[in-house]
């Protein structure tokens, strides 16, 4: 399988992004967030980052918007820490996929 560049630079963004993610003080995120994927365009100007966020509906929903509002901080601490000749805009799209394999799972146990 091919590896290559965007890939490299997406995994890069997604470990940078989880840090600066966990630096936060924000009330609204709960501990238990953390980024499945990062999607970076190939021109480098958009990315789009699946957040689980363990909780109910609510709480993940607030999660977003913390990480919506604070947009602007989350891309100049990642152009700080990644050198990258340009910094993505981020989107944060919720992804609950995390929660979904914690209930197959069960399922699975139940059995």
């Amino acid at each position: 399988m091919a590896y290559n560049r965007i890939d490299r630079i997406s995994e890069e963004v997604k470990k940078e992004l989880s840090g600066v993610i966990r630096d936060m003080k924000d009330p609204r995120l709960p501990d238990m967030v953390s980024v499945v994927s990062v999607r970076v365009t190939r021109d480098l100007r958009y990315a789009k980052a699946y957040i689980s966020v363990f909780g109910d509906e609510k709480v993940r929903k607030d999660a977003i918007e913390a990480l919506t509002s604070a947009a602007g901080y989350i891309r100049k601490e990642i152009g700080r820490r990644v050198n990258l000749r340009n910094t993505p805009e981020f989107t944060f799209i919720s992804d609950d996929s995390i929660e979904y394999g914690a209930h197959i799972n069960k399922i699975l146990k139940d059995l």
